[in-house]
């Protein structure tokens, strides 16, 4: 299985998850190809090969009526993905040792008015789940990049 990480990492596939994710507090919490496909304005190939990577992650579910497909958020490795990333914002006390959290009123939300949105539809724990996944993911490929930069210029060095 892939790692949860690099799943997420991909920008298409984070905008399929958002919009299962807004899709859960509906009365029809599944969504089929078609509609992911009208909504994305991607290929329909391109659709169902990320939501074979997202199924394969077991970040989405499946059901089958005959030819269709309908597509639902499975939270659950986001929420545990959540419970480990929270251990080090607790740690640190901020998700960012590079940049300290904004200040913020008593009672106001340093959550995107987005993830505010979809938190008061679909819950609280999973919208701050992906916000710490985002910020923490962020920040990875971020060190990646400057890694990578650094061990090319080593090797212009050397060479």
């Amino acid at each position: 299985m892939a790692d949860i990480f690099d799943v997420i990492s991909d920008a298409t596939r984070r905008d399929i998850l958002a919009l299962l994710l807004k899709r859960t507090a509906s009365a029809t919490p599944e969504m089929s190809v078609s509609d992911l496909v009208a909504q994305t304005k991607l290929t329909q190939p391109t659709v169902s090969k990320q939501l074979k990577v997202l199924r394969d992650a077991g970040l989405v579910s499946v059901r089958e009526d005959g030819q269709h497909r309908y597509y639902r958020l499975d939270s659950a490795p986001l929420a545990v993905l959540g419970d480990w990333l929270q251990g080090f914002v607790a740690k640190t006390g901020s998700s960012r040792a590079s940049s300290p959290r904004p200040e913020t009123p008593e009672g106001q939300s340093v959550l995107p008015e987005d993830i505010r949105t979809v938190a008061g539809e679909a819950g609280a724990a999973v919208a701050s789940a992906l916000f710490r996944a985002r910020e923490a993911w962020t920040d990875l490929s971020g060190q990646a990049k400057e890694a990578a930069l650094r061990a090319a210029e080593e090797l212009r060095k050397r060479s």
